[in-house]
C-alpha cells in the first residue's frame, strides 16, 4: 500500500533566507602534535570497525519434521453375516434370521437392546445439540452497530496521463483479483500519449498490476467469463469486441472486424449461459444489440435493432447506455437507454415487434445503470438523471419507489448481495450513498466521501463486503463495509418482499385512478372544444375583438396590482377591463332574447300547425257532408229507377194479360 503525504507551508513562515557565496579555503585553526603526550596513550592493535543505525535483524531457519501422507479408501458392505452367507442372495439370509429368531438368546437380547435403544432416542428429542441459545443477543449487537465504511486499499492508474476507471469486473473463483477497463470517454481531451491498456490487479500487490490487456482500442466494458476465470470479454472505444486468454499474455486472443462491429462504443457486455460458455451479447449507443460466439468474432449471431416502433430503422433506434441480464430469466434482458427509456427485450421471440416487449419510461437523462435484484428478479433498479428509481415488471407506467433528487449527478449504482432491501448509488461529487429502504427512505443510511474527483463506476465483491470504487482519474478505491449493511437479519426477505408488494399494489391503484381521471378529461375537453367552436361561430369578429381585448387588459392589470403598481389606463381600456361583467350580463341577455325569440317562433309554428289541423278537419266534415248529400241523391235516383221499372213491368205485364184475352177470345170465336 503507497502511503503519500504532502507538507504545505507558507514562504513567509520560514526564517530568514541564507545568502552564500564562494570563498576561498582558510586554515581557521592549527593544532600541531605534542610528542609529550605519547606517553598517556597504549598502543592497539589495528581494529576496523563499523556502525549502522538500524535494529539489529537475525536470519533463523527451522526444518519442521516431515509429514507422510497416503490415500486410503474404505469399502462399506453390509456386515453383521457369517463368512459362508453372502448377504447378496435373499435365500440365504432368509435361513440364517429363521434359525437365529428360533434361538433362546435372541427375544432377550432384543428386549436388552431397545431399553437402551428406547432410553437414548428420549434423551435425543429431550436435549437439541445444535441448538443456538445466544442467537437473539448477537442480532442486538449487529442492530447497534452503526453503519460505517473503512478503506482498505487504494490501486492507481499507473500511467502518467490519467484515464477514467469505466468498468470493474471481481474475479469470481479468486477474491482478491479484479479487472479493470480504463478509457477516456471524452473525445476531446484524448492525446497522442495516452495509454490503451487496462489492467488486471491483485489486492496482495497493489502498487502494480499483475497483467496489462493491450487492445486495439480503449475498453469501456471488460467482464470475467463465470465458468473460465482466465477468458475475458471486452467492448472497446471504437465499437469491436475482443477477448483474451490470461494464459496467452496481454493480446487478445481475437478481434471482430471493424464493418461487422458497432459503430459507437460498447456499453455493456454480458456472458451468457450456455454449454460450451463462449457465447456473450453486447449493447451501444448505435441502437444495436449483437450477439457473439468468441471462437468466431469475425461476424456476430444475431442482431436487435432497438426500434420501439417495430420498423427495424436503425437511424430511428434508441442508443443502449447500459445492458442487465439475469441467469434465471435465460430468454430475457433489458436495456437502459440514452432518452432515459428502459427497453424490456425477448430473444426468443420471432419477429422484431415481438422481441421488444415492453418500455418503463421515468428518467430525464441517460440510464448508466440498470439491475436486478438478486433476491427478487422481478424488481430492478435504474441510475439515472439526480435520482434512483426501483421499478417492478407489472407496472411500466411509473416506478414503485425512488430516492430523492441530489444535487450532484448519480453516476453507477447496484444491488447488495446480501440484503434485498440494500443498494449502493456512485454521485459525481465523490460520494458513496448506501440505502437500506427498510430502514429509511428519505435519505441514504450511510454517506462516505471516497475522493474528490467524480465517482464512474461500481462493483461489489459476490461476499458483500467489500466495494470498488472507480473514479474519474482512474484510482480504485477499496472500501470495507461494516458488518450491520452485509448481514442478512432474521425475517429480513420477508419484510423487503412485503415493501415491494405493498408499493406494487399501492402504484397500481394510482395508476388506474390517472387513466379514469384522464378518460374524464379527454371527454370534458372534447365537449369543451364542440362549445367553443359554437360559440366562435355565433360570435361576429368585432365581438370577439372586444372580448379579446377585455381579457388581455385585465390580466395586465391584475400582474399590475400584484406588483404594487398603480396605474390608470385610457377610458376606453378601463371601459373595457371593468366592463367586463357589463358584457358578460349583456351577452346572457342577447342569449335570453334569442331564447325568447326562439320559443315565440315554437310557438307560432305550434299555432299554425293547429291552425292547419282545424282547417284539415273542417275540410274533412265539408267531405264527409258532400259525401252524404251523393248518396242522399243517388238513393234517389235508384228509387226512381225502381219505380219506373217496376211501372214498366206492370204495362208489359197488362199488355201480355190483354193479348191473351184477345187470344182467348179469338179461339172462342
Amino acid at each position: 500500500m503507497e502511503i503519500v503525504f504532502e507538507y504545505v507551508r507558507k514562504r513567509s513562515e520560514f526564517g530568514r533566507p541564507c545568502n552564500f557565496s564562494d570563498w576561498p579555503a582558510q586554515v581557521t585553526l592549527d593544532i600541531p602534535p605534542d610528542p609529550s603526550l605519547a606517553s598517556d596513550f597504549i598502543l592497539r592493535c589495528p581494529v576496523d570497525s563499523s556502525v549502522q543505525h538500524t535494529s539489529e535483524m537475525a536470519a533463523h531457519e527451522v526444518n519442521t519434521e516431515r509429514m507422510e501422507v497416503e490415500s486410503r479408501g474404505v469399502n462399506h458392505v453390509e456386515g453383521g453375516w457369517p463368512k459362508d452367507i453372502n448377504p447378496q442372495e435373499k435365500e440365504h439370509t432368509a435361513r440364517f434370521r429363521k434359525k437365529v429368531e428360533k434361538e433362546e438368546n435372541y427375544v432377550n437380547t432384543i428386549e436388552h437392546l431397545s431399553t437402551l435403544m428406547e432410553h437414548y432416542v428420549r434423551q435425543n428429542n429431550t436435549i437439541n445439540i445444535y441448538e443456538e441459545y445466544f442467537e437473539e443477543e448477537e442480532m442486538v449487537e449487529l442492530e447497534d452497530e452503526s453503519p460505517c465504511a473503512k478503506t482498505i486499499n487504494i490501486l492507481r492508474d499507473p500511467n502518467v496521463i490519467k484515464r477514467m476507471a469505466t468498468h470493474i469486473s471481481w474475479n469470481p473463483n479468486i477474491s482478491e483479483k479484479l479487472a479493470v477497463a480504463y478509457s477516456n470517454l471524452q473525445f476531446q481531451h484524448s492525446t497522442k500519449n495516452m495509454s490503451f491498456d487496462s489492467y488486471i490487479w491483485d489486492l496482495e500487490n497493489p502498487n502494480n498490476p499483475e497483467l496489462s490487456l493491450t487492445p486495439s482500442s480503449p475498453l469501456v466494458c471488460l467482464e470475467y467469463n463465470p465458468k473460465d476465470t482466465n477468458i475475458l470479454v471486452g467492448g472497446c472505444y471504437n465499437g469491436q469486441m475482443t477477448y483474451w486468454d490470461i494464459r496467452k499474455g496481454e493480446l487478445p486472443v481475437e478481434v471482430s472486424t471493424v464493418e461487422v462491429s458497432h459503430r459507437d462504443p460498447v456499453y455493456g457486455a454480458i456472458w451468457l449461459q450456455s454449454k460450451t460458455g463462449t457465447d456473450c451479447f453486447s449493447a451501444s449507443t448505435d441502437g444495436q444489440v449483437l450477439w457473439w460466439d468468441i471462437r468466431k468474432l469475425s461476424e456476430p449471431t444475431e442482431k436487435l435493432i432497438l426500434d420501439i416502433s417495430g420498423n427495424e430503422v436503425l437511424k430511428d433506434a434508441l442508443g443502449a447506455a447500459t445492458l442487465e441480464f439475469e441467469p434465471t430469466l435465460p430468454t430475457k434482458f433489458m436495456v437502459g437507454t440514452e432518452q432515459g427509456i428502459v427497453i424490456a427485450c425477448n430473444r426468443k421471440a420471432k419477429t422484431p415487434q415481438e422481441k421488444i416487449t415492453g418500455t418503463y419510461t421515468g428518467h430525464v437523462g441517460p440510464i448508466y445503470t440498470l439491475t436486478r435484484n438478486p433476491f427478487y428478479p422481478k424488481i430492478f433498479l435504474t441510475v439515472g438523471g439526480w435520482a434512483a428509481r426501483i421499478w417492478s415488471e407489472e407496472i411500466k407506467e411509473s416506478p414503485i419507489m425512488c430516492t430523492k433528487n441530489h444535487l450532484s449527478y448519480l453516476m453507477d449504482g447496484c444491488w447488495s448481495t446480501m440484503k434485498p432491501a440494500v443498494f449502493f448509488t456512485a454521485k459525481s461529487d465523490g460520494t458513496l450513498d448506501v440505502w437500506d429502504f427498510l430502514f429509511k427512505q428519505k435519505e441514504p443510511t450511510l454517506s462516505v466521501k471516497v475522493c474528490n474527483e467524480s465517482l464512474y463506476s461500481l462493483c461489489l465483491q459476490d461476499t458483500g463486503s467489500v466495494m470498488a470504487c472507480g473514479s474519474e482519474q482512474g484510482t480504485i478505491t477499496l472500501l470495507q463495509i461494516s458488518s450491520g449493511l452485509c448481514t442478512l437479519q432474521r425475517n429480513e426477505k420477508n419484510l423487503a418482499n412485503a415493501m415491494f408488494e405493498r408499493e406494487t399494489r399501492r402504484e397500481k391503484v394510482l395508476e388506474a385512478r390517472y387513466r379514469e381521471r384522464r378518460l374524464k378529461e379527454r371527454v370534458h375537453s372534447v365537449v369543451l372544444d364542440v362549445d367553443e367552436e359554437e360559440r366562435q361561430k355565433e360570435e361576429t369578429p368585432q365581438e370577439l375583438f372586444a372580448r379579446t381585448r377585455s381579457e388581455y387588459l385585465e390580466t395586465i392589470q391584475a400582474e399590475m396590482k400584484k406588483m404594487g403598481i398603480e396605474t390608470q389606463l385610457p377610458q376606453d381600456k378601463v371601459q373595457h377591463g371593468e366592463g367586463k361583467k357589463d358584457e358578460k350580463e349583456k351577452r346572457k341577455d342577447e342569449e335570453k332574447k334569442k331564447e325568447d325569440e326562439e320559443k315565440k317562433k315554437e310557438d307560432e309554428e305550434k299555432k299554425k300547425e293547429e291552425d292547419e289541423k282545424k282547417k284539415d278537419e273542417e275540410e274533412k266534415e265539408e267531405k264527409d257532408e258532400e259525401k252524404q248529400k251523393d248518396e242522399e241523391e243517388k238513393r234517389e235516383k235508384d228509387e226512381e229507377e225502381k219505380e219506373e221499372k217496376d211501372e214498366e213491368e206492370k204495362k208489359e205485364d197488362e199488355e201480355k194479360k190483354g193479348e191473351k184475352v184477345e187470344e182467348d177470345t179469338l179461339e172462342e170465336s
